[in-house]
C-alpha cells in the first residue's frame, strides 16, 4: 500500500510530519523574537483536519520548547511527549533514553539518548521510520575547546550514536550548526555514514540557509539523500512505494514566506532502498567526509 508523508518547515529545529489524519509535530519554536510568520504558525484551525496531533519536545532549551504549544490542548486532540528531565509543571508522557512507548497500534516512539539536554526521538508511524536529533550532535568548539575536551566530546557522541545505528531510519532531522565554524557538519556526516538514512533535512542552522543548502550540496550519497527545508512553511512530500521506492517531492504552497535572496528550487528526488549495488537517481556518489572542511560563508543573509 502506498503512502504519502507531508513534512513541514516551521523555523530552526521545528518540523511537522503528516499521514492521513495524524500529524506529528517536533520541537516547533516560533523564534526568540516571533520570526515565524503568524500565516504559517500551527494553530486550532491547523489541527482541524487530524483527528490527532503529537506534539514531541526533545528538551527545554528555548529554541527546542514554545509554550504555545501547550495553546493547542484546547482542541481536545493533542498529546504531549516530552523528556523526562523537562520541567515538572510540563504535561505530557515523558522518555528518557532508552523507553519504548507505544501510542496506538500503528505508532510507536522510542527514546534515544542525547549529547546535551533530553533525548532524540525515533517515531514509527505506519511502517514509517522519522528520526528527530534534538540536541543530539557532536558538539566540538575547536576555535576554544582543548584537545582533551574535542575527544571526550567526540567518545560522548559515539556512545549516544551507538544505538542509533542499529536502527533503519527512512527521514531523518539532524543539526547542522554555523557556530561550529568550518566543522559544522562533522556530527551530520558521522551520522549519516553510521546510520544510512534514506533521506535527512538539517536543521538548527540559526536561519542560515547557505549553511543548509551547502550541506545538502555536497554530503548526499549512494545511502542517503539530503534535501535542505530552509524557507517559513516549506514542504516537501515523501511517496512511499509499493515495491520500496521513495520519492521526495518539494512543494511551494503560496503561504510561503520567500527570503530576500531567491534561492533555486530543490529538485524531485527518487530513493531507493539501499543497497551496494544500488546507485540512487540523481544523488551523488562522492564520500561526505570529503569536503566537510572546505571554507563555508558564516555571513549572516
Amino acid at each position: 500500500m502506498e503512502k504519502t508523508l507531508l513534512i513541514t518547515y516551521y523555523h530552526h529545529s521545528g518540523f511537522s510530519c503528516a499521514m492521513d489524519k495524524t500529524l506529528l509535530v517536533f520541537d516547533y519554536w516560533t523564534g526568540e523574537n516571533g520570526e515565524l510568520p503568524e500565516q504559517v504558525r500551527i494553530t486550532e484551525e491547523t489541527l482541524a483536519p487530524y483527528d490527532q496531533a503529537y506534539v514531541f519536545i526533545s528538551h527545554d532549551h528555548p529554541d527546542h520548547y514554545d509554550p504555545a504549544v501547550y495553546d493547542w490542548r484546547a482542541t481536545g486532540k493533542v498529546r504531549y511527549i516530552l523528556a523526562s528531565d523537562m520541567r515538572a509543571e510540563l504535561s505530557g508522557d515523558r522518555m528518557k533514553p532508552g523507553d519504548t512507548l507505544v501510542l496506538r497500534d500503528d505508532l510507536t516512539v522510542k527514546a534515544f539518548d542525547s549529547t546535551d539536554l533530553g533525548v532524540s526521538y525515533l517515531v514509527e508511524l505506519n511502517g514509517v521510520r522519522i528520526f528527530h536529533a534534538g540536541d543530539l550532535n557532536f558538539w566540538h568548539w575547536r576555535d576554544e575547546s582543548t584537545v582533551k575536551e574535542i575527544a571526550e566530546a567526540e567518545d560522548d557522541f559515539n556512545k549516544a550514536m551507538e544505538p542509533i545505528t542499529h536502527e533503519a531510519i527512512d527521514v531523518a532531522f539532524f543539526p547542522v550548526d554555523p557556530r561550529q565554524g568550518m566543522m559544522y557538519d562533522a556530527g551530520a556526516n558521522a551520522f549519516i555514514m553510521s546510520v544510512k538514512p534514506r533521506l535527512l533535512l538539517p536543521m538548527h542552522f540559526w536561519g542560515r540557509r547557505s549553511i543548509a543548502a551547502e550541506f545538502a550540496r555536497h554530503a548526499q550519497n549512494r545511502d542517503t539523500g539530503v534535501m535542505a527545508l530552509t524557507r517559513f512553511g516549506e514542504q516537501l512530500q515523501l511517496d512511499f512505494a509499493e515495491n520500496g521506492h521513495l520519492t521526495a517531492r518539494p512543494l511551494t504552497p503560496p503561504e510561503i514566506i520567500m527570503p530576500a535572496k531567491p534561492e533555486p528550487a530543490l529538485p524531485v528526488v527518487e530513493l531507493r532502498r539501499t543497497s551496494p549495488e544500488v546507485d540512487l537517481e540523481n544523488l551523488s556518489e562522492m564520500d561526505p567526509f570529503n569536503e566537510s572542511d572546505l571554507p563555508v560563508s558564516m555571513d549572516e543573509e
